[in-house]
């Protein structure tokens, strides 16, 4: 357990320095790149400082009582389903951006109900609190991720491949099935970041449920069980995300401009 606590940083000024100095960087060579993301990297830095020491602060509380825990999940739902419609909208403000944060809300809690269940129903996630919070925030991560991935890319398929999407309703076909024809492909790449993680996992990268656990003073051996069942949970999270959000799409439930009750 000591080896664990010796391996996190020291929190203080050296730590300070070094994330100001990594985060300018960042937007430095994305400002002058011409990526147009300097500001949005800078300003994720600072929120992602004040979040996590907010959250360390009240973690404690949270995981004394189920109650809590189950309403900070509710919360961390709510916080990615806006997200998502923020992803979707470019917008983060207006009914276009309410409604397809409330769909998006959808494709994320069906795709981590389901399995976030099944892993504590089988014990082998254990239903206490500071064994759920953890993996529930990773699941509800690549889902809205997924989510947000899914709708902005099949609503630009719609957009730019316009004609072809005409030219299906031309030949018979319904306004659900030729939005899926033009915009499945490109919402599948969606899947890609997490086939590519799960494929590359111990070879590439060590991802951070199988850091964690080692942290924590277990052995390699279940360190990898840990993220192994992270990775195929997540594949199953993503992929039922993935659907639910083109059959919004394709639906015109889920897009840039209209209300809860509107077409494409």
């Amino acid at each position: 357990m000591a080896g664990a606590v010796d391996a996190a940083p020291e929190v203080g000024p050296v730590l300070a320095l070094v994330l100001v100095a990594l985060a300018s960087a960042a937007g430095v060579l994305a400002r002058f790149g011409g990526l147009g993301l300097g500001r949005d990297m800078l300003v994720a830095a600072v929120r992602a400082a004040v979040q996590l020491a907010a959250v360390s602060l009240v973690i404690a509380a949270v995981l004394r009582s189920a109650g809590w825990t189950s309403a900070f999940i509710a919360g961390m739902v709510v916080v990615a389903a806006a997200t998502a419609g923020h992803r979707v909208t470019g917008s983060a403000r207006g009914r276009a951006f309410l409604t397809a944060a409330w769909w998006a809300a959808l494709p994320i809690v069906a795709g981590v109900a389901p399995v976030l269940a099944l892993l504590t129903a089988s014990t082998l996630v254990p239903a206490r609190p500071v064994a759920v919070l953890p993996i529930a925030g990773i699941f509800i991560g690549g889902a809205m991720s997924a989510t947000g991935l899914t709708g902005r890319r099949a609503l630009d398929e719609l957009s730019t491949r316009r004609g072809e999407y005409e030219g299906g309703l031309a030949l018979g076909l319904l306004a659900r099935d030729a939005a899926l024809e033009v915009c499945r492909p490109a919402a599948a790449l969606a899947l890609f970041p997490v086939l590519d993680q799960t494929r590359t996992v111990g070879l590439v990268t060590l991802p951070g449920a199988f850091v964690g656990v080692l942290l924590g003073g277990a052995d390699p051996v279940e360190a990898g069980a840990t993220q192994l069942l992270v990775l195929i949970g997540l594949l199953a999270i993503e992929a039922i995300a993935v659907l639910i959000t083109l059959e919004l799409v394709a639906t015109g439930r889920l897009s840039r401009t209209r209300a809860r009750d509107g077409g494409r």
